[in-house]
């Protein structure tokens, strides 16, 4: 490595200077941010005399060696591309500003361009100071000719152009002080010997300076910077292009960076820090070297497994209409944590593993699984290992029935719900505020229709108001004495809820001129409004049987496998009590302080957290999240409880705990304490805590994934 103290335009006006924006470094992305910056930055050092130069950063680049783009020997651009990139387009403006005249010795406009931005005796790319990768070449290359920009031109290129032009031209003739303080800018100059120096290594290393690399980045340049210039080329043009092209200009480095975390998810069982995704694929990728793949290999692994996360992520269309609309009821909840199991099994059919009605089955599964969970408001934090975990045990050879058999098997708060659950839970939960509130209505009016309907021309419609200045008329049908409690506890529940395309005409009119009007419910062709046009008065009982029947289609729509994937080996389901109950335990049907410590205790820990259930098992009583966090033994005097939790990790500063690691015991865990005294209980509550809290951190989420619906719709009533 060599490396000197230099200025911008000594670079550029070195003999044969002749930069080449390797394939596989990322566009020109200066925004009119830093363009507005670098600007305020020459004025400023150009202003007075006391100020010699201004730093603007380091030109890193590997050279002298034979370009794939030009044919010559070229110095490719490591770092520093942005601000070349930049410094050239105001040469430019500049140029075109001045034309003959030469306000500053040196700066006329065809010195400008014999001395920094053409190699004047060269052809064909070879005649440019600077070469752009594919997407900006054309651009810049007319704008530095003048000649008529190209019909896909870049976007980038032309709008900082136009601001730098902009602002030359507002100057006027009084560029002195522009021409002096681009004259200042101070580089270093850093060349490379491509056979000693690692550009990868030290490319990484300047990454802490300008407009920070995206993964994307970083990924691309990792698999390519290492390969001579003509592997180079075939793989950007095979594969990475191609990819680049599938993702979209304008979202692809944000869902390139989300679409590699689910794939190095996938592939390694782990799930990567988002802030880390670079790193993991580093690992990965060496690792796969070391067995033996090639980097073309890898690379058309990744865009494969890419042209799979596109169609489910709605950057390309699904091959079956019945998929993609799987894909788009799943991508309403933004469960991106689904995505390394959704990888690997929209593989397996297109490589005809999995049936694309099998493969439709569990995509309405998964849908059903999360829809069902958020309905009955169970914490998310296990949902990325449950989808991480869930692919490496299904059996292949019988794919639906073996992830069905893994569904009914999830355990406490990754269960999926039963059907009475669900059914319970629809019919109570304020679903005009849920998230997404036209999805679930829409499923329910779609549901095995042959004819969808559209939601654009209707909204969300309160069939008993949602003014609390109710008129006479709702008063008198709600009930007089009455209507306050049913109008707040039923207003935003399944049964008082619809869709309608006449929300403004319909207003706060009474339920019969609802009903009756032009477009009212009796004349809907809406499934949602069966049976409204016999009701004549919405009260309680008509909310809560409308409510009822909503919520048996729910079980029909979002539905749960049969109990025929249910593995017998496994104890009733979590938190049932068939078959046992709080009485059959000797020492607690007697009463006495076992009973009563055990019935104050089972309020506290029941409280804990939604996502606790209970189990009844022959010799003592389980307390679950994920596992077991404490098992309670009733005893004569008391009850023995143990916790599952290293003894090293509990704060007792009592010391009523004993480590009672490799003793036989009935329960779980390494930790036992006994309760006797009701003084005792709020201690004891706490250490329980401790149990919970440390099965809860095991599986916390990222802060982005800790709810299924982390963005809401704004839909108006």
């Amino acid at each position: 490595m060599k490396a000197k103290d230099t200025n911008v335009l000594r670079l550029l006006s070195a003999s044969g200077s002749h930069f080449v924006v390797p394939i596989y470094q990322r566009d020109y992305s200066w925004t009119l941010v830093e363009c507005s910056q670098l600007w305020k930055d020459i004025l400023a050092v150009g202003s007075g005399d006391d100020t010699t130069s201004h730093f603007v950063g380091s030109i890193v680049y590997v050279g002298p060696s034979s370009s794939p783009v030009t044919g010559m020997d070229s110095l490719l651009v490591i770092d520093g591309q942005q601000r070349l990139t930049t410094v050239m387009l105001l040469l430019e403006a500049i140029s075109r500003a001045i034309g003959n005249s030469e306000p500053v010795a040196g700066f006329s406009a065809a010195k400008l361009r014999a001395r920094y931005l053409l190699n004047a005796h060269e052809d064909g790319n070879n005649r440019y100071k600077l070469v752009l990768n594919d997407k900006d070449r054309e651009t810049f290359n007319a704008l530095v000719d003048q000649a008529p920009l190209p019909v896909h031109r870049s976007e980038r290129v032309v709008k900082n152009f136009e601001f730098l032009e902009r602002q030359v031209t507002a100057l006027g003739d009084d560029v002195e002080q522009l021409c002096t303080g681009l004259g200042r800018l101070a580089v270093v100059d850093v060349a490379l010997d491509h056979k000693q120096d690692n550009p990868q290594l030290i490319f990484e290393s300047l990454n802490s300076t300008g407009k920070r690399l995206t993964p994307s980045d970083m990924i691309r340049n990792y698999v390519l910077m290492g390969l001579e210039p003509a592997d180079q080329t075939a793989l950007w043009k095979d594969y990475w292009r191609p990819m680049e092209i599938l993702f979209g200009q304008g979202p692809y480095a944000e869902e390139f960076n989300k679409f590699m975390r689910h794939y190095l998810t996938f592939r390694t069982g782990e799930i990567p820090n988002v802030s880390a995704v670079y790193e993991a694929f580093k690992g990965f990728s060496g690792r796969r070297q070391r067995e033996g793949y090639t980097t073309e290999s890898q690379v058309a692994d990744v865009r494969q497994f890419a042209e799979h996360y596109c169609v489910m992520a709605r950057l390309k269309s699904a091959p079956e209409p019945r998929l993609e609309s799987a894909f788009r009821d799943l991508r309403e909840f933004k469960v991106d944590v689904s995505f390394p199991f959704l990888l690997e099994m929209y593989d397996d059919y297109v490589n005809d593993r999995l049936s694309s009605e099998d493969f439709l089955g569990i995509l309405r599964l998964i849908e059903s699984y999360v829809f069902r969970r958020a309905i009955c408001s169970i914490p998310t934090n296990s949902l990325n290992k449950t989808f991480t975990n869930l692919g490496r045990s299904v059996d292949k050879n019988r794919y639906f029935d073996s992830v069905c058999e893994q569904f009914m098997a999830l355990p406490s708060y990754r269960r999926f719900p039963r059907d009475d659950e669900f059914g319970r839970e629809i019919v109570t939960r304020d679903l005009y505020n849920f998230p997404r509130r036209l999805y679930w209505l829409r499923r329910l009016e779609n549901h095995d229709r042959k004819d969808p309907i559209s939601m654009a021309e209707y909204s969300v419609e309160h069939i008993m108001p949602q003014n609390e200045n109710l008129s006479e008329p709702w008063k008198r049908a709600l009930g007089e004495d009455d209507w306050q409690r049913v109008h707040a506890q039923y207003l935003h529940t399944i049964g008082n809820l619809t869709l309608t395309a006449y929300n403004a005409e319909m207003g706060d009119s009474p339920f019969v001129k609802k009903r009756d009007m032009d477009g009212g419910y009796a004349q809907s062709h809406l499934r949602l409004n069966d049976g409204l046009e016999s009701i004549d008065v919405w009260n309680e009982n008509a909310i809560k049987n409308r409510a009822d029947q909503l919520a048996s289609r729910a079980l029909t729509v979002w539905s749960r496998p049969s109990t025929k994937y249910a593995d017998g080996s496994k104890p009733n389901p979590v938190g049932s009590t068939e078959g046992k109950q709080v009485d059959d335990f000797e020492f607690l049907g007697r009463g006495g302080i076992a009973r009563t410590l055990f019935e104050e205790l089972r309020v506290e820990i029941l409280a804990m957290d939604p996502c606790v259930t209970e189990e009844l098992l022959k010799r003592y009583i389980a307390y679950k999240a994920e596992t077991n966090f404490v098992d309670v033994v009733p005893q004569a005097a008391g009850l023995q409880l143990t916790l599952n939790m290293s003894f090293a990790d509990l704060d007792d500063p009592r010391g009523l705990a004993t480590d009672v690691t490799g003793v036989g015991r009935w329960g779980n865990g390494d930790i036992a304490m006994r309760l006797t005294e009701l003084d005792q209980l709020p201690y004891v509550v706490g250490l329980v805590r401790q149990s919970l809290e440390r099965q809860l951190a095991d599986w916390d989420l990222l802060p982005s994934e800790t709810s299924v619906f982390a963005d809401d719709l704004e839909i108006a009533d």
